[in-house]
């Protein structure tokens, strides 16, 4: 197995498109008219549909450099397939990329999001090494090149990180990464992706699931459709005892033979509340631990991971976070999984789990036959 800790490169083809902001304040009228005549052709368009074109399934040959930052030449290449998948009707996809070279196997995917506030894209890897996201990275689209950024470590040393997309037609795209340690000054290119659909654009093929009974098929209850009902609490950690009802359906897809899922779901409250997300849940192979990550599609933003794993049939995991600027801790519990009526709770504590508040609670129900979302 390679690292591939700066693998994800490959996953992240395309991406974003800024948005230019109105300007406010006082001018001329005439320069009034004109700016506002081009702020609107530049707000028309807010990027939310700049992946469409790679829905689909994609040959893709990599180029990766042996060693970046140490003056290496030494170049070794790998062949595989790309997956990319609609999530909430392509305001977010699934990216999945397996791929085979002299240095080994790697299995990766790339959970992207739209943020319709920001009008960006935020690009979310993971490989099956550890299951766990990385830092996102962020970027746009201008005159057909795409570039996005971030800032990693790479052998213990700050880096900034560029991708670039080019050459995007219909069947085929480019791209590159490049690390620069001078602040953007130069760049070394370090990887180098070419994807070629595939004309039947049919799924790569499903591989036998692994014999292991370590915990990496402990979601597979969830697989398939449901009809959900869902109560949450109107108010959390204040004493509230107000609770709001929502109905609605989910649909849970295998990622990596079900060492990884892709749950999307969507409900209405009779009171006039929408909801609409997803969990991305992934495996960690190491510490036998699974990852939930939740995003809403009116921010499309990731929140910090649920972590933990099945004993007994029971499911619980934990995390730290803020409300009304307060630490707290999370819990997520699920029970009845070997049923068709599984159950899941979230509870907040502030006094450190000594007392637990349940502020949502999900029952779901099986629909025998599947009429998940299109892909």
């Amino acid at each position: 197995m390679i690292n591939i800790k700066h693998v994800r490169i490959c996953l992240m083809v395309c991406s974003l498109v800024v948005v230019l902001q109105p300007l406010n304040g006082i001018a001329q009228q005439n320069s009034d008219v004109s700016q506002a005549s081009v702020q609107h052709g530049l707000t028309e368009r807010d990027g939310q549909r700049d992946f469409d074109f790679e829905i689909g399934t994609w040959k893709t040959h990599l180029k990766r450099l042996l060693h970046p930052l140490t003056g290496s030449t030494t170049w070794v290449e790998y062949d595989g397939t790309t997956v990319v998948r609609k999530i909430w009707n392509g305001h977010a996809n699934l990216v999945e990329l397996e791929a085979d070279g002299p240095q080994g196997h790697f299995e990766g995917l790339n959970l992207r999001l739209y943020q319709p506030q920001s009008h960006q894209w935020t690009l979310n890897f993971a490989n099956s090494s550890d299951g766990i996201l990385g830092t996102p990275s962020v970027g746009e689209f201008n005159h057909g090149r795409g570039e996005f950024y971030d800032q990693e470590t790479v052998n213990g040393r700050a880096v900034f990180v560029r991708f670039v997309i080019s050459d995007v037609t219909e069947n085929s795209c480019h791209f590159e990464q490049a690390f620069s340690v001078d602040g953007g000054k130069t760049w070394e290119v370090n990887w180098t992706a070419t994807d070629t659909r595939m004309k039947d654009g049919s799924n790569k093929s499903v591989q036998p699931a692994p014999t292991q009974t370590d915990g990496q098929h402990d979601f597979d209850f969830e697989l398939g459709s449901w009809k959900i009902h869902l109560k949450r609490l109107a108010g959390r950690l204040t004493g509230s005892t107000t609770w709001v009802e929502f109905d609605g359906t989910s649909v849970t897809r295998k990622v990596w033979d079900g060492r990884s899922q892709i749950e999307e779901f969507e409900t209405d409250s009779a009171a006039g509340g929408h909801i609409e997300g997803l969990t991305l849940r992934t495996y960690n192979p190491q510490t036998h631990q699974w990852s939930l990550y939740w995003a809403n599609s009116k921010d499309g933003i990731l929140v910090a991971p649920q972590i933990g794993q099945y004993k007994n049939g029971l499911g619980e995991f934990y995390a730290q976070d803020t409300l009304n600027g307060k630490l707290i801790f999370v819990r997520f519990i699920w029970s009845n999984t070997t049923t068709n009526v599984p159950h899941f709770e979230q509870s907040f504590t502030d006094d450190g789990g000594k007392t637990w508040e349940v502020n949502w609670i999900t029952d779901q129900t099986r629909v025998q036959e599947e009429s998940g979302k299109a892909d």
